[in-house]
């Protein structure tokens, strides 16, 4: 299957228009801290949510709102979380009013999200203000401002988009997303908003998410807290004219590559944003009993503080990996355990049957002091095989969190 990739972010698909402005909801700075995706017809809609027991507001609204499979648009601020705060559905359920009456649809037709800082209250006073505004901007050139909008900690923007084909009709998918703390799976913290002008199922579309997030979002680790109002969510217009998917198949299995594709890309590009981190971790883990074993034990090793900070020193200590799949729970054999680390500097072996070789530790540091690095854990028990992506850990990180409020 041809999966190409193109600009245009939540825009790339027919009939979607973005847009974010600065409205003030960040006091003194003049980050874009509001933004709306709209669709010019009804979607189907799909979400998938954090696990946290402790969510916000704008989460319980957007389930009543898609309950029934569709949305038309989604309204987003950052600075402020609307989490664990006094009548925060009903300012969750205003904020969606307001930008559903400066679109002409009605407020069910609208999903709704917040991130930033919990336990302050939303004051809707800059939203009420300037949500005509943002309306009124919103343009197929607009989804580079709607990323900024939805940033918090992030140093950057991340958006993307692929082209593929369903019954021979071209379809898009794109995607933005914020996150760089508050990381860890079940799921990732973050906010990450899907179009795609493909015509699907509302049931078929929540399948698809749910399975992708699985393997995508979930495998994704900066810091091990889980937050308060993590959201990925797809809309899709069908505006692409291929026959609806209402089933599994060839098409629903082009249609989860695709959006496989945007998962994964947008994945590495939050966790190569982690909260003060100078490199991107990815660990490969094959020759797993199943897939849980493969999945459990990835998660483990890009989970670990230990791990995380020998990659910051471009430390070769490869125990810390054996450790963190020996306390991970996953079924496997320490005595089988490879592990080699991979970079575009090379590739280096630094053990094998669980136990330490004879290698060269400055080249080892050279493969190590890439801002990508790989770690290949091969377990030697079976064909499943896993991928999970996270940071390493830096003394930036803690001055980030040490001041985040102030």
């Amino acid at each position: 299957m041809d999966i190409k990739q193109v600009s245009g972010g939540v825009c790339a698909p027919r009939g979607f228009r973005a847009a974010g402005i600065h409205c003030g909801i960040r006091k003194g700075k003049l980050k874009n801290d509001l933004a709306l995706i709209a669709g010019e017809a009804d979607c189907a809609a799909a979400a998938v949510y954090t696990r946290n027991l402790v969510q916000g507001a704008p989460i319980a609204v957007t389930k009543r709102h898609i309950a029934d499979g569709h949305a038309r648009a989604v309204v987003v601020n950052s600075g402020i979380a609307n989490t664990c705060c006094a009548g925060g559905e009903e300012t969750a359920e205003e904020m969606s009013a307001l930008a559903a009456a400066a679109l002409g649809l009605r407020p069910e037709d609208l999903i709704v999200a917040s991130t930033g800082v919990i336990g302050q209250p939303l004051d809707l006073t800059p939203i009420r203000a300037h949500v005509g505004e943002l309306a009124a901007k919103l343009s197929t050139e607009g989804s580079r401002s709607a990323c900024e909008g939805i940033m918090t900690t992030d140093t950057r923007p991340k958006e993307l988009a692929v082209e593929f084909e369903l019954g021979g009709k071209a379809c898009r998918i794109g995607g933005i997303a914020k996150g760089s703390g508050m990381i860890h799976p079940d799921m990732a913290t973050m906010l990450v908003f899907l179009t795609t002008d493909a015509a699907i199922a509302p049931d078929m579309l929540q399948k698809a998410l749910r399975g992708d997030v699985d393997r995508t979002f979930n495998m994704l680790s900066v810091d091990g807290d889980t937050s308060t109002n993590d959201m990925v969510c797809i809309l899709a217009n069908g505006l692409a004219g291929n026959a609806p998917i209402t089933e599994e198949g060839p098409d629903f299995a082009a249609f989860m590559a695709a959006l496989n594709s945007v998962n994964v890309a947008l994945c590495r590009m939050i966790a190569g944003d982690g909260e003060g981190a100078t490199r991107l971790l990815e660990c490969s883990v094959t020759g797993a009993k199943d897939e849980k074993a493969a999945k459990t034990a990835a998660k483990s090793v890009i989970s670990s503080s230990l791990v995380k900070a020998a990659m910051f020193g471009a430390d070769a200590n490869w125990g810390r990996v054996l450790c963190a799949l020996g306390y991970s729970g996953a079924e496997l054999d320490v005595k089988k355990v490879k592990v080699d680390f991979a970079s575009r500097a090379g590739e280096i072996t630094v053990c094998e049957n669980g136990a330490g070789i004879d290698f060269s530790e400055e080249l080892a540091k050279t493969v190590l002091d890439q801002d990508e690095v790989e770690i290949k854990v091969t377990l030697g028990d079976g064909d499943a095989a896993a991928t999970a992506w996270g940071c390493d850990l830096t003394y930036e990180y803690v001055k980030i969190n040490g001041e985040y409020r102030s």
